[in-house]
């Protein structure tokens, strides 16, 4: 895989990140309630601001959620998902011939075009569809270094309890960020495990709140992408969706109901460069 992306010249690294290796989870926390830090302490004392999240477009095409500032950490609170290897054909027969058409979408995350790759069978499922995808649980947001333990023991706190559940990605769905300078080619959860997500949102609201954050969205949606395209392309974007789903449909495609199916197994948190375990569902 890094060896695949690394030949397409691979820009996914960034600068808010630190070089630590992955963390492994700690020991479980103590049943007792974790107190609220005090809130004159969740910021340094004359340090930069934070509170401008207005997105900025680097080199590459790379949009950065936030500017950079010197002590700050990007901070991303997900489930992660694995698309299902025998689901992976159909889907990426799907992604191709949006690609085909829509020629200005790049993988997820990568500076690569779709079009470039969709004539490799072996490549395109490496790359597109093999990797590990995320669904938000909370906005990408900056936070200062001594924030970092505080926000992992309190979402380890709120989510250490969670039952495994059925997640149904079930609707093809564009998006395009608030200010509107990417659309993203999505799979969307309408039905199965949207109610448990929901729960979890709002746990990671509440660690937010406790960190003067910005909230996720009132009414979210959970989803993950599977392509971007510079600018707000969605008009053409869906026009092209809605024409291959009726072409699908009539030929016994992709299932009306559901694109896929996984069980949920766990959330995780990346700040910087270091990946957190917050809670893992174990096996039946």
């Amino acid at each position: 895989m890094d060896a695949l992306i690394a030949s397409y010249g691979d820009t996914s690294s960034d600068s808010d990140s630190d070089s630590h290796p992955t963390h492994k989870p700690e020991p479980t926390q103590s049943p007792t309630p974790l107190p609220p830090p005090p809130l004159s302490l969740l910021h340094a004392p004359n340090s930069p601001g934070t509170s401008d999240f207005s997105l900025q477009i680097n080199n590459a095409n790379r949009v950065r959620s936030f500017p950079h500032v010197e002590g700050n950490y990007a901070l991303h609170v997900y489930i992660p998902v694995t698309i299902p290897v025998t689901q992976r054909k159909e889907i990426g027969m799907f992604v191709k011939r949006v690609a085909s058409v829509v020629r200005e979408l790049h993988v997820v995350d990568i500076d690569i075009p779709l079009i470039n790759l969709i004539k490799d069978e072996q490549k395109f499922d490496q790359v597109v569809l093999g990797r590990e995808f995320h669904v938000s649980l909370g906005r990408t947001v900056p936070i200062r270094v001594h924030q970092r333990d505080s926000m992992v023991a309190m979402l380890r706190q709120r989510l250490q309890s969670h039952r495994r559940y059925w997640i149904d990605f079930n609707k093809w769905e564009v998006f395009v960020n608030d200010e509107r300078t990417r659309t993203f080619l999505s799979m969307e959860v309408t039905t199965g495990g949207l109610a448990e997500m929901k729960k979890q949102i709002e746990a990671v609201n509440e660690v937010y709140r406790l960190h003067n954050l910005p909230e996720f969205y009132k009414d979210p949606r959970p989803h993950i992408s599977i392509a971007w395209a510079v600018g707000d392309t969605s008009d053409s974007l869906k026009r092209v969706i809605g024409e291959e789903m009726k072409r699908h449909n009539a030929t016994g495609g992709l299932s009306q109901k559901r694109i896929f199916t996984c069980r949920f197994g766990g959330i995780s948190c990346k700040i910087g460069n270091r990946s957190y375990e917050i809670c893992k569902v174990q096996e039946e």
